[in-house]
């Protein structure tokens, strides 16, 4: 990937014009490419861009780099929607980032609009620029905010991958994520959970009849559905990614559990 970067071609390129001199002259940038990874800058930061579910993405420094595990979020909710995902639903995504989680269920979700929330202004930057790259401009719409903040109304899904990091394990975290990924999107505070109680206490204001599925870290989904439960919401799901982790939890108001 890299050296497709620094040459400018493709891979179906690469290999045809394999004796070509511009491949020759990569050499400089890709040698700094490769400075930079063996100094544990993720390729996906190198090259600024990362693909999400179906749809490509603009990362930077000032968000957080999608991860595959988050893809099973969008699954959950799929999963949760099944034929009302033809429906003119409302979507919310809270700690939007890049607009990975949004976007993404816009894409299937054809008839439905959506808002994605952050709190740094550098991030909904990016995420204005993912919404206008996907073609989204017509649906999706990007605010500066803390949560719900300023929101009005309910919504029929909620979204959101939050800091659920323990403060105190930042530092030992692998340099890909420490060094590279912002601390304002990782810090959940001294037990992991803050983003969490504040989202938890929102929840049962933006929901109506629907639902919310929210991002897990690894060990977390029994506090985080005892917090969804001191606030008046129920479990309705817990999905695993592919890796075996219980990395998302649907909650939704009155809902059996399942």
């Amino acid at each position: 990937m890299l050296l497709c970067a620094a040459a400018g071609c493709d891979h179906a390129a690469l290999i045809r014009d394999a004796d070509s001199p511009l491949l020759h002259e990569a050499g400089e940038r890709l040698d700094a490419f490769m400075q930079r990874r063996l100094e544990g800058e993720p390729s996906t930061r190198i090259l600024g861009a990362r693909a999400f579910w179906t749809l490509d993405f603009l990362v930077t420094p000032d968000v957080l780099d999608p991860r595959p595990d988050s893809e099973c979020l969008i699954e959950a909710a799929l999963e949760q929607l099944g034929p009302d995902r033809n429906k003119a639903l409302r979507i919310l995504d809270l700690g939007t980032g890049t607009g990975a989680l949004l976007l993404a269920l816009l894409s299937e979700c054809p008839n439905s609009t959506g808002i994605g929330v952050d709190l740094s202004p550098a991030a909904c930057e990016v995420a204005r620029l993912n919404v206008h790259s996907n073609g989204l401009d017509a649906r999706a719409e990007i605010r500066l905010g803390r949560w719900a903040d300023g929101l009005t109304g309910t919504f029929d899904v909620i979204l959101s991958n939050p800091p659920y990091i323990e403060s105190k394990t930042i530092a030992g975290l692998d340099v890909e994520v420490r060094n590279y990924d912002p601390h304002l999107a990782l810090d959940g505070g001294l037990d992991g959970l803050t983003a969490y109680r504040e989202i938890m206490r929102c929840l049962p204001g933006l929901l109506g009849a629907g639902f919310a599925v929210l991002e897990l870290g690894i060990g977390q989904a029994a506090d985080v559905t005892r917090l969804a439960m001191e606030c008046g919401l129920q479990q309705r799901g817990l999905r695993a990614d592919l890796g075996g982790v219980e990395r998302a939890l649907v909650v939704a108001k009155g809902a059996s559990a399942d």
